[in-house]
């Protein structure tokens, strides 16, 4: 039987485990990425771990979520990272070089090798035959310091496209048909590659733009061959050199497969508030807007800024439309002034924003209330962009520019011809916002600078013998790590300080839940279906450790989202019957009596409801090392214990 791409990369890369589905595996990671929302946890990890100088081929620290700085809070974190970047041998990329992602599809990106990033957006990178993951900050930090990644081995999801896409219709229209099939649980345990004789007519940024949103499918990662058009995109980044072809094999073998005809789609449209709630657009058409917003991760690139500029060129954006713009990057950004697509921008009314996630993570440019905002993003979570009330639609850079100009959500296939736009043949390349790390022998006269926002690491503990605490929380399906860890300008400088974070924690949710736990001394949180889906940020666990929970007890959890809970030593329990949810209520008083020899070598526990008699049965769903790492109370406790 032959390999998948996946596979290839996979098997290349195996330390440890057999590359059987469902089973754990150990990677050898090539190269990390962090961002500077995660990625001051992510550093003090690492200083204490121990770890003198990074040991992967290479490490980026990105400054591109926190960039509005109303306090001193971001600055301080920014300078941080930089020092310690510089002394441990990780490239710094300042404020204002990009999004992490995009910028690190232009410059570093490497078809064949793997990357994990402590953002869940990392499998961008499989636009370009690479096995990008996202992964907690503390996996991350692992990864850097020389140690294996383990994931559960995927099972291989294949979609055919064929055809090609119709004027007007963009790589968004894609992906948004593949959440409309699949939904937002359609990828979990699964890598998704794209295959048929419609890949060979899309770019590197088109297929990026669908990797990007692969995370919405709960997918480890997501990816696309390595072939002639990612060797033309490399030579535009005069970058030829890291090309390497790379297919599946004639023989491979999928656990599922479908195929899209690409010619047939139409522009499409997620609606509130979840990725997956897809329709057309023609069935929204007239609905009054507010707001559009083009850029982000998934959006960004030169190509999706020229097709803008030109369906925006000699036009104004309707008077009730406040439009704003990102491109992803300096590259980005510098070209369209070269080219004079910028000046069409500005032209035309457009608010341009700096080379950064901004809106996306709701770091500004909040809708106004009860707002109706339009944008090429990947997540239209409840209260994300800031405003919680607010309606937020997912659409392709093409309906936006259409929509902005009509003041109306606008089909625009109805527009007439389509401009014209192609990939520039060779890209400005200028990296002089990239430091490079100090050398091994400079690195130890680096100093590190820490500014008094950055407060120390919370450590988990062991499991207690028989665990008795209240139920504190009880949440339905599909509860995003937005919702357990907000966002936005308010939250996002105190990433580095946990004490103050946990003021924010489920207030989404549940306004008092911080301090209710706080009185409790800490508790059980119960989740339906999908808990803790949506970004990265271990922030979701480690807050809720600092608040003193124990145990998370879930229908089914997110795979990052569970790895994050077991890093920091909390206890992830699935129930064995999904209608034994309605057995327990808020504030109801558990137990599970010889807890921590359940965690140490049982499939299953019992919980009892001591408030109304009810025996729910949960199961512990461990390798022999997460137990390991649970009894240690978490990853930085087992890794000492190990190294001591």
């Amino acid at each position: 039987m032959g390999y998948t791409i996946a596979q290839k990369i996979i098997k290349s890369h195996l330390v440890s485990g057999e590359m059987k589905t469902g089973s754990e595996i150990g990677l050898k990671i090539d190269q990390t990425l962090t961002q500077d929302a995660t990625g001051t946890m992510a550093y003090l990890q690492l200083e204490a771990m121990g770890c003198d100088r990074v040991k992967t081929e290479l490490s980026v620290a990105y400054i591109d979520h926190n960039t509005l700085q109303a306090g001193f809070e971001n600055a301080d974190d920014h300078r941080y990272i930089q020092t310690v970047a510089k002394k441990h041998g990780v490239r710094f990329s300042r404020p204002g070089n990009g999004i992490c992602h995009q910028v690190h599809l232009e410059r570093f990106g490497a078809p064949g090798k793997t990357l994990i990033g402590s953002d869940s957006h990392t499998p961008t990178a499989g636009g370009i035959g690479m096995l990008g993951m996202g992964a907690g900050g503390l996996d991350v930090a692992v990864a850097m310091g020389g140690g294996e990644y383990y994931i559960t081995m995927p099972k291989m999801i294949r979609i055919n496209l064929v055809g090609k896409l119709p004027d007007y219709v963009g790589a968004k229209d894609i992906i948004l048909e593949v959440l409309r099939l699949l939904g937002v649980k359609g990828g979990v345990g699964a890598i998704v590659e794209y295959a048929g004789e419609g890949v060979k007519t899309l770019s590197v940024p088109q297929r990026a733009t669908i990797t990007n949103m692969g995370a919405e499918l709960g997918a480890t990662s997501s990816i696309f061959p390595s072939d002639e058009v990612t060797r033309e995109f490399l030579r535009a980044e005069g970058r030829e050199d890291v090309y390497v072809p790379l297919q599946s094999d004639s023989d491979a073998e999928y656990d599922d497969e479908y195929t899209i005809d690409i010619s047939k789609l139409t522009p499409l449209a997620a609606c509130p508030h979840s990725p997956d709630n897809v329709r057309p657009v023609s069935s929204l058409s007239g609905m009054k807007i507010d707001q559009v917003c083009i850029g982000s991760c998934t959006n960004s690139s030169m190509l999706d800024m020229l097709t803008v500029a030109a369906m925006l060129k000699g036009k104004t954006v309707h008077p009730d439309v406040s439009l704003s713009i990102s491109p992803g990057s300096k590259q980005v950004y510098n070209m369209l002034a070269e080219c004079g697509a910028l000046a069409d921008l500005i032209a035309a009314g457009a608010r341009i924003l700096e080379c950064a996630c901004g809106p996306c993570i709701g770091m500004g440019f909040s809708p106004k209330s009860k707002g109706v905002s339009l944008r090429t993003f990947n997540r239209n979570f409840l209260a994300r962009s800031g405003t919680a009330d607010a309606e937020v639609y997912l659409v392709s850079p093409e309906t936006a520019a259409a929509s902005a100009i009509n003041g109306v959500f606008t089909d625009p296939t109805t527009l007439g011809e389509a401009p014209r736009v192609e990939i520039p043949k060779q890209f400005t390349v200028n990296d002089n916002l990239i430091e490079m790390p100090a050398s091994m022998d400079a690195a130890d006269a680096v100093l590190v600078e820490r500014g008094p926002n950055i407060k120390p690491i919370p450590k988990g503990e062991a499991p207690a013998e028989d665990l008795s605490l209240k139920l504190v929380l009880k949440v339905g399906d599909n509860i995003t790590t937005d919702h357990i860890m907000p966002a936005g300008t308010k939250v996002l400088p105190y990433r580095s300080n946990v004490p103050k974070l946990s003021e924010f924690c489920f207030t989404v949710c549940d306004k008092d839940f911080p301090k209710r736990a706080r009185e409790l001394g800490g508790g059980i949180i119960l989740g339906g279906q999908n808990y803790g889906q949506g970004s990265s940020r271990e922030h979701a666990a480690l807050v809720p450790l600092y608040l003193g929970i124990r145990a998370v007890v879930a229908k089914s959890f997110a795979r990052i989202h569970v790895a994050n809970l077991i890093n920091f030593g909390i206890v992830p329990l699935v129930l064995e019957c999904e209608d034994d949810y309605e057995k327990i209520s808020q504030g109801d008083d558990l137990y599970i009596k010889s807890f921590r020899k359940a965690v140490a070598d049982s499939d299953s526990a019992t919980i009892i409801n001591r408030t109304n008699g009810a025996r729910i049965g949960v199961k512990l769903n461990f390798t022999k090392r997460q137990r390991e790492i649970l009894l240690a109370g978490g990853m930085l406790n087992f890794t000492k214990q190990k190294n001591s």
